[in-house]
């Protein structure tokens, strides 16, 4: 089971840069990159709340299940 971040399409859907967004939300640059990446193990709902008033979309379209695939060997 796995989440996956789409926040670098929603940024790019609102044709904004990951500054700006740091900037409007407050906090840093390398938070949004980490975000970004899915190198995070959380987000406080208050950080996810200010993204999603900033570029006026829902959790869901950041945040996406996907469950592993029962056929996958690791």
């Amino acid at each position: 089971m796995s989440i996956i971040v789409n926040l670098d399409v929603m940024l790019a859907k609102r044709k904004m840069r990951s500054k700006e967004l740091a900037e409007r939300i407050g906090i840093t640059e390398q938070n949004v990159s980490l975000l970004k990446s899915g190198k995070v193990k959380g987000i406080r709902f208050e950080t996810l709340a200010k993204i999603c008033e900033v570029l006026d979309c829902q959790p869901g379209d950041i945040l996406v299940f996907e469950a592993d695939n029962p056929n996958d060997t690791e």
